[in-house]
C-alpha cells in the first residue's frame, strides 16, 4: 500500500503547485473580442496615462523588461523602436509597459525609465510603470514581450508572440511574420485579425 500512498501524495503536490498558476491566469480580465480592461498607469515623466483617453483610435500594449534577451533582441538592433514608429506614424498608439515588481529583475524607477527610454531610442507614445503588476494581472501578461492589440473601439483585437520565430537572434526578426503589425492592417482595412491569439514567447513577467 505504500507505493499507492506516495503515488497519491506526490499528485496532491503537484496540485496545490498547479492550482495558483491556474488561479493567476484566471484573474486575467482581457479576453480576445471583449472589450479591453481599462487601466490608469504613471508614465516615465509621472504623468497619469489612461487607456480609455485613447478611445477611437487602435492601441498596442508592449510588456518590457530591458533585461530580458528576447527583449533585447528587438531594440539592440532597433527593430522594436521601427515598429513602434511605423505604428504611431499610421494613427495608432503603443504603449510599453514594465511590471516588473520593486526587487525583481527589470524593475524601474521613474529616473531609470527615463534614461532607458532616451539609450533605446524609445517611439512608444509612452513608457508606463506598473510596479505592483496590477495591470499585468489584469491582462494576464505572462511573458516579455507579450503584445496585445486594441481597436479604436476599445475591442482586444490580437494577444500574444510579437512574430512567429521564438528566438533571441536578430537575425531572425527580418524573414518573421510581425503580428502586431499585422494585426494593425488587418484592423486599418477592417478586416479580420488572423490570428487573433497566439502563444507568447520570451521571459516571464517578474511579478
Amino acid at each position: 500500500m505504500r507505493p499507492m500512498k506516495n503515488i497519491t501524495l506526490a499528485f496532491l503536490f503537484v496540485a496545490l503547485i498547479i492550482l495558483p498558476l491556474r488561479t493567476t491566469c484566471a484573474d486575467s480580465s482581457a479576453i480576445v473580442g471583449s472589450y479591453a480592461p481599462d487601466f490608469q498607469l504613471q508614465d516615465a515623466s509621472g504623468a497619469e496615462i489612461s487607456l480609455r483617453q485613447f478611445r477611437g483610435k487602435p492601441v498596442v500594449l508592449e510588456w518590457f523588461n530591458a533585461r530580458c534577451p528576447f527583449v533585447q533582441k528587438f531594440y539592440r538592433g532597433g527593430d522594436m523602436p521601427h515598429f513602434q514608429k511605423q505604428a504611431t506614424e499610421n494613427g495608432a498608439i503603443w504603449l510599453t509597459i514594465n511590471s516588473s515588481s520593486q526587487g525583481k529583475l527589470g524593475h524601474l524607477t521613474p529616473e531609470q525609465a527615463l534614461e532607458i527610454t532616451k539609450s533605446l531610442r524609445m517611439n512608444s507614445t509612452a513608457l508606463l510603470l506598473d510596479p505592483t503588476s496590477t495591470v499585468a494581472r489584469l491582462y494576464g501578461a505572462r511573458i516579455t514581450p507579450h503584445l496585445f492589440v486594441i481597436d479604436a473601439v476599445g475591442i482586444l483585437a490580437y494577444q500574444g508572440a510579437i512574430d512567429n520565430v521564438p528566438s533571441t537572434d536578430r537575425s531572425d526578426i527580418a524573414g518573421a511574420t510581425n503580428y502586431v503589425l499585422a494585426a494593425l492592417a488587418a484592423l486599418a482595412a477592417n478586416k479580420p485579425v488572423l490570428p487573433s491569439s497566439t502563444e507568447p514567447y520570451g521571459c516571464s513577467v517578474k511579478y
